[in-house]
């Protein structure tokens, strides 16, 4: 696992977070993500161990807490090893008012 900077788009697609790198490229450039709290707008944009990145996907909010940067395109086994998921959790009920 390298311990540097990596790229932002590279990163999401390294841990399986979309399928294509250009899907994560387009997600990194839509304006919606924030990286340690800061709109991020570019795909180019470095992330480091310890970044946290919030999100919207598929309907939900992501909050990613990066623990390593990937090598590779592993096994997703692998993948999830590099990322800490403190994404809000979803009631299952709505809240009565």
């Amino acid at each position: 696992m390298a311990d540097t900077a990596m790229r932002l788009d590279k990163f999401l697609w390294f841990v399986r977070i979309v399928k294509s790198r250009s899907a994560a490229q387009t997600l990194a450039e839509e304006g919606r993500m924030r990286l340690d709290g800061r709109i991020v707008d570019r795909a180019h944009s470095l992330v480091r161990r310890g970044s946290v990145l919030t999100f919207a996907l598929h309907g939900r909010v992501r909050v990613i807490r990066i623990n390593a940067l990937p090598a590779r395109r592993g096994p997703p086994a692998e993948a999830t090893l590099c990322i800490s998921d403190m994404s809000p959790t979803v009631d299952a009920e709505p809240h009565a008012k």
